[in-house]
């Protein structure tokens, strides 16, 4: 059975975030679906935000029939008024916003002088502007406690740009100077409000099958790639522990670290490797409809169409959650290393161990 399918997790009997608000833009599919199934898991209040009817219905069913609670209020992120009404309305119904987790997005396959203004503009205000006004809709009701968490949902193409996606990386670079400069302030205020952005690879999501296309072939992610559940995976670690980032998956390292040390390599290895790396063999039908301007009409679940070549763990992830245990045992075997180098060369050369004088 596709995990996807599966609409009755079992409830923690006490979880992470039991009777925390949790509010997911983009929730209706992909990663925001899969997010809101995890935090409902763990018996928060789950608050749904995206424009399709179909898909955020479906997804709220889903917790309820598990035994969760859920609201689904469907708006276009792009519109800062409607989300701050979705704010006062949730407040209202269910209590303090603890979580706000930004997920929302859009984007273009298409080279740069292909994609319209309307276009360019659309994946900004939905994936960039969305961002911003879900994190100020959010920041003034956690302000008035000075507590509470802002996921960002961001993508190693926030550090690494790749070709036939101009709108989509310039939207994610825009969101990582936004988040720093909010953490700046926020830190300039002495705030207990955490923001955390994760850092995404790429991931078996129904954006490939409903993006706006005008490459020949259909879109697909660049391997490796990763089911949607180690995205919500890294969410929640992300919303409970104050992390300040949380890249997923070695791709994302290394998408990071090399642009820091060898971009221009980097722009001819993906001129000659991304163009036919994010098309699939087969022809995409260019009449379908896509949900740049509105709501596709459906309900896609979580996974996209490559769960065989998907990944459902992340090795590097699991580095990333235990890091400091991992850094504890690295230090303590480096004690207990030297500790025996000395005792040996000690014992070498006739000395008398220290606690003998």
């Amino acid at each position: 059975m596709n995990a996807q399918r599966i609409i009755h997790p079992p409830l923690r009997r006490r979880g992470r975030f039991q009777d925390k608000v949790v509010v997911i833009t983009g929730a209706s599919a992909g990663v925001g679906r899969a997010t809101a199934r995890a935090f409902a898991r763990e018996r928060a209040k789950v608050v749904l935000i995206a424009r399709g009817q179909a898909g955020l219905e479906a997804a709220r069913r889903e917790i309820e029939l598990g035994g969760g609670t859920a609201i689904s209020i469907a708006l276009d992120v792009a519109d800062a008024k409607a989300l701050d009404n979705a704010a006062d309305r949730i407040e209202r119904e269910l209590g303090s916003i603890d979580v706000w987790v930004n997920n929302a997005m859009v984007t273009v396959f298409a080279p740069v002088d292909e994609i319209g203004a309307d276009e360019f503009k659309r994946v900004t205000e939905v994936t960039y502007l969305g961002s911003v006004y879900g994190a100020m809709a959010a920041l003034r009701r956690m302000r008035t406690r000075d507590r509470g968490t802002i996921v960002q949902v961001s993508s190693a193409l926030a550090y690494r740009s790749i070709p036939l996606q101009s709108a989509y990386c310039g939207a994610k670079h825009a969101l990582a100077g936004f988040v720093d400069a909010l953490r700046c302030e926020l830190a300039h205020e002495r705030s207990n409000i955490h923001v955390t952005a994760v850092q995404m690879p790429a991931l078996n999501t129904p954006q490939f099958g409903w993006a706006r296309n005008k490459m020949p072939h259909r879109p697909q992610p660049v391997p490796p790639i990763f089911q949607p559940e180690v995205a919500a995976d890294a969410i929640l670690f992300a919303a409970s522990h104050r992390r300040r980032t949380v890249p997923v998956g070695a791709s994302t390292w290394m998408a990071e670290w090399g642009q820091r040390f060898i971009p221009g390599l980097l722009d001819k290895y993906l001129g000659r490797t991304a163009w036919g790396g994010q098309q699939t063999l087969e022809p995409d039908d260019h009449q379908r409809p896509d949900n740049l301007f509105s709501p596709v009409d459906a309900d896609p679940g979580a996974h996209g169409d490559f769960d065989e070549r998907a990944r459902g763990s992340s090795s590097a992830l699991w580095v990333e959650k235990h890091r400091r245990t991992l850094g504890f045992g690295v230090l303590a075997a480096s004690a207990l290393g030297t500790g025996l180098w000395f005792g040996t060369r000690n014992r070498r050369a006739g000395l008398a161990p220290p606690h003998a004088h």
